[in-house]
């Protein structure tokens, strides 16, 4: 079954099958901050509060990401991560920790994820990580570890668009693509791109009477024979210029599309005759001259493809493609991976899906999907377009998965992933979510609404585990400590009376002349199945599908 989640990849993939796999494109932001953020002006029709500006930095070389990048040298040894490459990472995390910390963040994150991704990977199956250039190098000695060396199959260099001005250096206008197969037999299909013009008007100079453009091509192959090859034909010895005949192979296909007729079946003169008859040889006015095939333009496969890639049109020369994604990538793109390493009923992964260009291309060349976003504005637009323009039924052709629709799945959710849960809770109630695993001082989101004078905020706290008479207490000092307008409080658990005694006490906020509770409470079964929300002046957020009904983010 085709599969959408809604999480973060690194949970996910630590639930898949190994070797399920056979091929896996990924296109990670490199800044994570700033394509969020496009996420939400982009698809919300609003623009990103400043306020929240600084809680989207997924980059960020935290405490959480230090612990990890110290583990690192055991998980890679776990994933059969060759030693050299182990101390390499030592050097290189003490070098990137105080040069480049960003940099050092968002290996860290990359190679934790390309760890489990090999493990997903068939023997035959192949990966490509589309990556900024300012990155690729680093990525690539990453992947060189985990994936070896030796696996290494391109470095593709995609054209993205036409002209880009840059100040007092070259205009920045590709991006880098690495492919790795998992192993030394990986499936591979020979995709051919379009003839260069010139290459045309050089070579196909001829046009039959129909206007089809054609070449010469011999017929004959170095050395003599002694056998039909050798015999002289309508009084053409190919022997007297040390040659015999041999019609390529094209000759041969060509003939069965035209007759249906198989040449082989006939010796070589006759042959020959045959293909006289159809109008694929050409004689030369010079009397004694060489006969020679037609090979038509129309037939000709074009030019295997090189690993730089100019012919794919950006995508904002695609009316008919564009989402509003701010990342969103043309399908002639992920088709052409697609078609080049797997096949008809192959399984394809995404793990950073957004716009669900990989999906759609799945969808179009037949093969198997699973996608993946820890946005769940990405995963609206895909449900949607997939629902919509592609016609296909969730349940049936598809299913989406993490995204809860009732306190059940709520409470998997949280037993599965609680900082997932966390972030679920906030954006389903139309909030703005922290990034941060750790250190975020109380704030689990944060919710904005406009007055007349001021963006209004609502600082939000989501408790998924068991509740204590101080959270409340607790949130109402961080609304102190933020100067923020209101509170709101969610739970998995139902609130004590004492909580809710504690949240009364905080006092109401006035505006427009009316009045609203300053902290507010609500559980997720208030939510999920009451459909109730905070209640505050007109708030900056936008709705999403729930595949039931039209709720909040």
């Amino acid at each position: 079954m085709n599969k959408l989640w809604y999480g973060d990849n690194l949970t996910i993939m630590q639930g898949m099958k190994k070797h399920s796999v056979d091929l896996i494109y990924l296109d990670p932001p490199f800044k994570s901050d700033a394509n969020y953020n496009l996420i939400y002006k982009n698809m919300t029709g609003r623009p990103v509060p400043e306020q929240a500006e600084a809680f989207f930095d997924t980059w960020e070389l935290d405490a959480a990401k230090l612990d990890v990048a110290r583990k690192m040298p055991v998980l890679m040894r776990e994933y059969g991560v060759d030693d050299n490459y182990v101390e390499f990472w030592r050097i290189w995390m003490q070098a990137l920790r105080n040069t480049q910390p960003e940099l050092l963040a968002y290996l860290i994150y990359m190679t934790q994820r390309l760890l489990h991704m090999k493990s997903l990977l068939r023997t035959t199956g192949s990966i490509y990580l589309h990556c900024d250039p300012a990155a690729s190098h680093y990525i690539k000695v990453m992947m060189d570890g985990i994936f070896g060396h030796e696996n290494f199959r391109n470095e593709v260099i995609w054209k993205r668009t036409s002209a880009h001005s840059g100040a007092k250096r070259y205009g920045p206008v590709h991006d880098t693509i690495l492919f790795y197969s998992a192993g030394p037999k990986f499936t591979w299909n020979t995709v051919y791109g379009a003839y260069d013009p010139q290459y045309v008007e050089a070579f196909f100079t001829h046009q039959d009477e129909k206007g089809r453009r054609w070449r010469r091509t011999d017929l004959t192959g170095p050395g003599t024979r002694a056998g039909d090859s050798g015999k002289s034909w309508r009084h053409y010895d190919p022997s007297e210029r040390g040659r015999h005949w041999q019609p390529p192979s094209y000759f041969y296909e060509k003939y069965k599309s035209l007759t249906g007729d198989d040449l082989a079946r006939y010796d070589l003169i006759e042959r020959l005759d045959k293909l006289d008859e159809c109008g694929l040889i050409h004689w030369p006015q010079k009397v004694g001259g060489a006969p020679q095939g037609k090979r038509l333009l129309e037939d000709a496969p074009g030019v295997p493809l090189q690993d730089v890639w100019t012919d794919i049109k950006p995508i904002h020369n695609i009316a008919s493609e564009r989402l509003g994604y701010p990342t969103q990538k043309p399908i002639a793109l992920l088709d052409r991976i697609i078609l080049s390493s797997s096949n008809k009923g192959d399984v394809v992964f995404d793990p950073f899906c957004g716009c669900g260009t990989t999906v759609y291309s799945s969808i179009r060349n037949e093969r198997q999907w699973i996608g993946c976003d820890i946005a769940i504005l990405a995963i609206k637009l895909i449900r949607e377009e997939l629902t919509e323009r592609h016609r296909l039924v969730e349940g049936v052709h598809f299913e989406v998965d993490g995204i809860p629709v009732s306190v059940e799945q709520a409470e998997e959710l949280f037993r599965r992933d609680p900082f997932q849960f966390q972030h679920w809770a906030v954006e389903r109630l139309g909030g703005f979510p922290m990034q941060k695993k750790v250190a975020d001082r109380g704030i689990d989101g944060r919710m904005y609404f406009e007055t007349k004078s001021e963006l209004g905020e609502m600082i939000l706290s989501v408790k998924g585990g068991k509740l204590r008479p101080t959270d409340i207490r607790d949130l109402r000092g961080v609304i102190e400590r933020e100067g923020a307008q209101m509170g709101g409080f969610i739970s998995l658990q139902e609130p004590s009376k004492a909580m809710r005694t504690e949240a009364a006490e905080a006092g109401m906020y006035e505006y427009g002349g009316n009045t609203f509770q300053r902290l507010q409470l609500l559980t997720i079964r208030d939510v999920i199945e009451q459909k109730r929300e905070f209640h505050m002046p007109t708030r900056i957020g936008t709705k999403i599908s729930t595949g039931q009904q039209s709720l909040p983010l």
